[in-house]
């Protein structure tokens, strides 16, 4: 259990190459009164082996859309970010994954982020939650950070 709305997470593991299924334990923040898990996994995308992160809220779809998230990868003066709206528990583990709804990294991406001899993966995940407020002067939505 993690409170806070802002994260940090590294992630390793001594064979990449080794990337049918395999998934790590997961991270459920305490924010804003709510929960969140955040999912990280690897596995095959066709023929690609690819890394996967994302967020997902307990609670459902509707309340969901209130908030939004930003994940954030890189290493040696290059990164990738990812912002989003988490998934509902409510929805399938499978079914978020397949929809690709998160940020994904192509192994040979992670493993230029974990440096050394690219024999091992060490990948750091940042990120951050904040709830959507609804603007008062118009539809659109302004984000309400996490201090």
């Amino acid at each position: 259990m993690h409170s806070g709305c802002t994260f940090n997470h590294r992630y390793v593991k001594s064979n990449p190459r080794e990337v049918e299924n395999a998934t790590w334990m997961l991270t459920v923040f305490h924010c804003f009164g709510q929960y969140f898990c955040l999912h990280f996994e690897a596995f095959q995308l066709g023929m690609a082996p690819v890394y996967m992160a994302f967020l997902r809220f307990m609670g459902d779809e509707m309340e969901a859309r209130n908030y939004s998230y930003s994940l954030e990868v890189g290493g040696y003066g290059r990164k990738i970010t990812w912002e989003g709206t988490p998934r509902s528990v409510r929805d399938s583990h499978r079914k978020v994954r397949d929809s690709h709804d998160g940020l994904i990294i192509q192994r040979n991406m992670a493993l230029f982020f974990s440096g050394g001899d690219r024999k091992e993966l060490k990948l750091r995940v940042t990120g951050r939650i904040w709830k959507e407020q609804p603007n008062p002067d118009g539809g659109a939505c302004i984000p309400n950070l996490c201090s």
